[in-house]
């Protein structure tokens, strides 16, 4: 399916990348984007001085209504600006913010929305995902935090892990269980809190030294009522509006094209065996097949769009959009390294490295995404069950 964006979204395009030309020129010294503003104090300040800018041409929720901060365009004129930022590698999107904003968007009370969504806009919040548990990951149904009203509070306690940001983050939503005889899809509630006493975060390190991820300790941890957003033991749904969202981004498949066009560059300027590895028949096939892929991944996401633009269910199509672009990400990274051979291997602190170790960070980093925000297999049933209508045993 090919899109022709209107004269409106093309003028959006060209001032978007118009923006991102001149913040790319700030950028620090080996900056491959992803997620390389959570690993240092230089990238994070990089960061936040993207968004603070951002959010203050409102471009951030175009989609919104203007009265939460938003400019009352569609959802494809977000994906235009997620896919020129992820194009250039300007981390201008504030992690987990979307999550938080679709749930209060569908399922806010009209005083949530007008005080928590105007805060998102403007970017003065940093979330932390208090999602997935050492029991529960992708099956997030089977979350064992505990949820006990206590007066006007709820008190909340439990374990969370693979917290991603919550080491730069001032707010924290969470899933936790408010009724244990509730089957377990339902009896869970979602929660949005200001990080405070009961809180705390370890580091979980990479194998490569990067710390993106934590563990999330709960230990009497008061919500007032007024934040929880839906209804009590409605939380799953809450969850499942940001996620369908998150599923079916488009920066993962950008991302990914502009290291194919990295890839390229350094196939066309690297020899091996006196020949340049580009003119190598089985790379230039490779490559090329690759070339075909990422011109259909962000179709796909444009797709899903468009959809979601007519008011229709995307789960089917989100889990299937995030799952392509999650695992051909993932065989771009590996295939990477068999053609850089040894040089692959080299991390970012040799001067040896190619394209400062980029894909040797890619291959820990992909690995990891076909398990976040829902593993493979979940998102597989997700397209069997939502989208195929296949049964369930």
């Amino acid at each position: 399916m090919d899109f022709k964006f209107t004269p409106e979204q093309e003028v959006l395009r060209k001032a978007f990348e118009d923006f991102c030309k001149e913040e790319v020129k700030r950028e620090p010294e080996g900056w491959i984007g992803g997620l390389a503003a959570e690993e240092s104090d230089e990238g994070w300040a990089y960061h936040r001085s993207v968004v603070d800018k951002v959010a203050g041409k409102g471009w951030l929720c175009l989609p919104w209504p203007k009265e939460y901060g938003g400019h009352g365009h569609g959802p494809i004129e977000q994906l235009i600006f997620n896919e020129v930022m992820a194009y250039y590698r300007v981390p201008a999107l504030p992690f987990h913010f979307m999550t938080v904003a679709a749930g209060i968007m569908e399922y806010g009370t009209e005083d949530q929305k007008k005080e928590w969504l105007p805060k998102i806009a403007r970017a003065e919040i940093n979330w932390a995902e208090g999602l997935s548990e050492p029991n529960a990951g992708s099956d997030l149904a089977t979350v064992s935090t505990t949820a006990v009203a206590d007066g006007n509070d709820y008190v909340i306690n439990g374990q969370k892990v693979w917290t991603s940001g919550a080491h730069r983050a001032d707010h924290i939503f969470i899933l936790a269980r408010t009724d244990p005889n509730e089957p377990r899809h339902k009896g869970l509630t979602f929660f949005i809190n200001k990080i405070g006493p009961g809180i705390e975060f370890r580091p979980l390190i990479f194998m490569n030294g990067s710390h993106f991820y934590n563990e999330t300790f709960i230990d009497d941890f008061r919500v007032p009522e007024e934040n929880i957003v839906g209804k009590i033991n409605k939380g799953w749904y809450v969850m499942m509006a940001g996620r369908n969202y998150a599923r079916a981004n488009i920066a993962a498949a950008v991302s990914g094209k502009r290291d194919l066009e990295d890839l390229i560059e350094c196939c066309k300027h690297t020899e091996e065996g006196g020949e340049i590895l580009a003119r190598k028949p089985l790379i230039r096939q490779k490559l090329a097949e690759f070339l075909i892929d990422y011109e259909a991944a962000p179709k796909f996401a444009y797709y899903v769009g468009w959809l979601q633009s007519k008011g229709k269910d995307v789960a089917a199509e989100a889990a299937a959009c995030g799952y392509y672009a999650n695992e051909l990400n993932l065989r771009l990274a590996n295939s990477a390294m068999e053609i850089m051979g040894l040089y692959g291997t080299v991390t970012k602190e040799s001067r040896w490295a190619p394209l400062y170790g980029k894909f040797q960070d890619l291959c820990q980093w992909h690995s990891g995404f076909t398990i976040a925000g829902g593993t493979t297999e979940i998102r597989k049933n997700v397209i069997a069950w939502s989208g195929l209508k296949l049964p369930r045993s």
